[in-house]
């Protein structure tokens, strides 16, 4: 009765006021064959230490991170987040803060939105950024529904070697939306075609650097001609930390800057939640996706903020929003802030050639193994390499031995081959202890 409360008097009250004679009538429009003759196959009532020690059970199933030498990548990266950051987080007034819908009444949630978009502005290189969107990859999508919406072109040019799981969001969208979709294939070595798509027609260009396979890409070529044909450039990112040595997307002539926060201030946390980064151009903020907050001053000159631009579909009509962003990832913005506040500028920068360093000394000790072919030539921190036979195989064996030491390309691109190509990435976490593991099991596995 705890969790099932309603008696079978309740039952029969609320068919009796809904007007039908019982369950069966209730669920007619449901197809027969969608019924089920049985329960499902599943435990029935357990106490709380029995849930709770079948549970554990199955959480021990998985290779937590921090417990083996670490090598995974391609999109969500391990880094050391400082305690003080979880702890200023579960502090009340942040932890309960939710969307303000009412803002002038959440100055605390709305300076630190504030304070989280100058950070991003910074770090992209660009003059604008909002407050937070849901990912990165949600985030491209809705910056290529931008681009539709201020050139009114409706073809997306996307470079091969996009994170397919942004291309993916891209894609779906622009199957929605009835927009059209030029992707390029994976290019592990070498540059593709992007540069001949583009015309008069183009929306837009979406390019990752670092892309997928690690490599460092130079955007300046790629904004030059997409300004040339009244297109706009698109640069995404998936490790955050890049920024902080990699020359900015907006320097390099960038119109729309997006990518994935999670490096700063936030764990990996099995896949989510995660926090989308957004910045743009100044002239172009009135068709920007979410929120943005602003400072102002009240009535009495006293310094305050507020909700300056929130153009969605709970504020405007829908024809009029400029996407369907309802929230925002608040906490770890938050996180996000925290954790770069406490860096700092020199910090950020520290950190950034550490980690360049870190994956400089792996690469370098992979490249010795025989039958191991390095592939990147200018990376940040994560890099491809090529393996003898199946590198599916070669992971699992290397998990086997206790080293998580990458993604098989194939798992990221299973239409496009690559088969023997395993994208590593190698953080400031990484020891030199660590690294001897991985060539060592790695040795072991190629026999």
């Amino acid at each position: 009765m705890r969790y099932l409360p309603l008696s079978d008097a309740d039952r029969e009250a609320m068919l009796a006021r809904i007007g039908v004679p019982g369950i069966d009538e209730l669920f007619a429009g449901v197809p027969r064959a969608a019924w089920r003759a049985e329960l499902p196959d599943l435990p029935l009532a357990r106490s709380e230490m029995e849930v709770e020690r079948l549970l554990s059970r199955m959480a021990a199933r998985n290779v937590a991170a921090g417990s083996v030498p670490f090598f995974v990548g391609a999109g969500a990266y391990r880094h050391h987040v400082p305690a003080s950051v979880d702890h200023l987080i579960q502090r009340s007034e942040f932890l309960t803060s939710y969307t303000p819908y009412q803002p002038e009444i959440s100055q605390g949630t709305l300076q630190v939105l504030f304070e989280f978009q100058t950070q991003v502005a910074e770090l992209t290189g660009m003059e604008v950024a909002n407050a937070s969107m849901y990912d990165g990859s949600t985030g491209t999508g809705e910056a290529v529904l931008m681009a539709h919406r201020i050139t009114r072109r409706e073809k997306a040019v996307l470079a091969g070697n996009l994170h397919p799981h942004y291309r993916a969001v891209v894609e779906n969208l622009a199957h929605m939306g009835g927009h059209e979709v030029v992707a390029l294939p994976p290019v592990p070595v070498g540059e593709d075609d992007v540069l001949a798509l583009i015309d008069d027609d183009t929306s837009c260009v979406v390019v990752q650097s670092p892309d997928v396979f690690g490599n460092l890409v130079d955007l300046k070529p790629i904004a030059e001609k997409a300004h040339g044909h009244g297109a706009l450039l698109i640069a995404v990112f998936t490790e955050a930390v890049s920024l902080g040595l990699v020359e900015s997307p907006g320097a390099m002539g960038a119109d729309i800057v997006v990518g994935e926060g999670q490096s700063i201030g936030n764990g990996l946390n099995f896949g989510g939640p995660y926090v989308g980064l957004f910045a743009t151009r100044a002239k172009f903020v009135r068709q920007m996706p979410g929120r943005l907050a602003g400072e102002t001053v009240d009535a009495e000159g006293r310094r305050g903020f507020v909700l300056t631009l929130s153009t969605r579909e709970q504020h405007i009509r829908r024809e009029k929003a400029t996407s369907n962003i309802c929230t925002n990832s608040g906490l770890c913005a938050l996180a996000f802030t925290i954790h770069l506040t406490l860096l700092g500028t020199a910090g950020l920068r520290t950190l950034a050639r550490i980690n360049h360093a870190s994956s400089v000394k792996l690469a370098k000790a992979l490249g010795e193994v025989p039958g191991v072919e390095l592939l990147t030539h200018a990376w940040f921190n994560e890099f491809t390499i090529r393996v003898p036979g199946s590198a599916h195989a070669v992971v699992e064996d290397l998990a086997a031995k206790g080293v998580l030491g990458g993604v098989p390309a194939s798992r990221l691109f299973p239409e496009n081959g690559h088969d023997d190509l395993i994208v590593v990435a190698s953080t400031e976490v990484n020891t030199d202890e660590d690294r001897a593991a991985y060539v060592a099991a790695l040795k072991e596995v190629l026999g």
